[in-house]
């Protein structure tokens, strides 16, 4: 059997869904690159390029992502638009409750993912559960209804493209296609339980001896007690002060300069004399 191409332009589609990106890599964000990687290292490189210009003229009509399947229309060069069916495992309700709480255990991810946000450290959390976040060539498959039989059709291709647009788009759509909706995962994570974390000490959380164990020796000769006072905790200044709105590279400034007070604290302190 011979290759099958379309000896013709595609139909020009009015209104289409059209690539932001219009040359190089398609994909902004760590997850929707982490996607395109998965798709180019198992695909035709020449397919998949066929299908980028495919998405950035806009061939593709429609796109909706469901649990385990996205449906897609791509205008080709005949009449009927083709359809695409890109289908994943969809995690079932007990696998979604362990997902939901390893994610709740770890409160940096359940705050992130409550405020929007995607850790990239999420990937772990799956893949420690054998739950991948992402598909790879084993499981992904792809259907389209145009006779061409390479894998993947410029097609799909352009409907992958911008699936992984739409991922930057909407970091929930990875877990929507995984089988759970951004807001029933997000009400879990609410309702779980908290972690176990241990309680970080207050402002005056400050050990000191109790004064009844001093009361002999805490005045001696008009001066102060020789009793050493207890350090104060490395990080005083910084649960002191409002912390700044400011994060690096997604993380917070005052998570980045705690283990730096901690550290310096550890080198400075020494013994006290005599």
């Amino acid at each position: 059997m011979s290759p099958w191409f379309e000896s013709s332009r595609p139909i020009q589609v009015e209104g289409g869904l059209k690539a932001r990106s219009r040359r190089g890599s398609i994909g902004a964000q760590w997850w929707s690159r982490r996607f395109i990687d998965v798709l180019e290292d198992i695909c035709d490189p020449g397919r998949l390029s066929r299908g980028r210009a495919y998405a950035r003229k806009g061939q593709v009509m429609s796109l909706e992502v469901a649990p385990g399947e996205v449906r897609a229309l791509v205008q080709g060069s005949r009449p009927r638009p083709y359809k695409v069916v890109l289908r994943i495992d969809a995690y079932d309700a007990d696998e979604w409750a362990d997902l939901t709480d390893a994610l709740a255990a770890r409160a940096v991810h359940r705050a992130k993912l409550l405020a929007g946000e995607m850790p990239p450290e999420i990937e772990q959390v799956f893949g420690d559960l054998e739950l991948p976040l992402f598909p790879d060539g084993s499981e992904l498959e792809l259907d389209c209804s145009c006779p061409d039989w390479g894998w993947p059709c410029k097609h799909v291709s352009a409907a992958l493209y911008l699936l992984a647009e739409a991922f930057d788009d909407d970091p929930f759509l990875v877990l929507a296609w995984r089988g759970r909706a951004k807001e029933d995962l997000l009400d879990d994570l609410r309702g779980a339980p908290a972690d176990e974390e241990p309680r970080r000490p207050g402002l005056l959380d400050v050990q000191d001896a109790p004064f009844a164990e001093r009361l002999e020796d805490f005045f001696t000769g008009g001066r102060v007690s020789r009793v050493a006072p207890a350090p104060a905790p490395a990080d005083l200044l910084l649960r002191a002060l409002e912390p700044p709105q400011v994060e690096v590279r997604g993380t917070p400034l005052l998570d980045l300069l705690d283990p730096v007070y901690q550290a310096l604290a550890g080198s400075s302190l020494s013994p006290p004399g005599p």
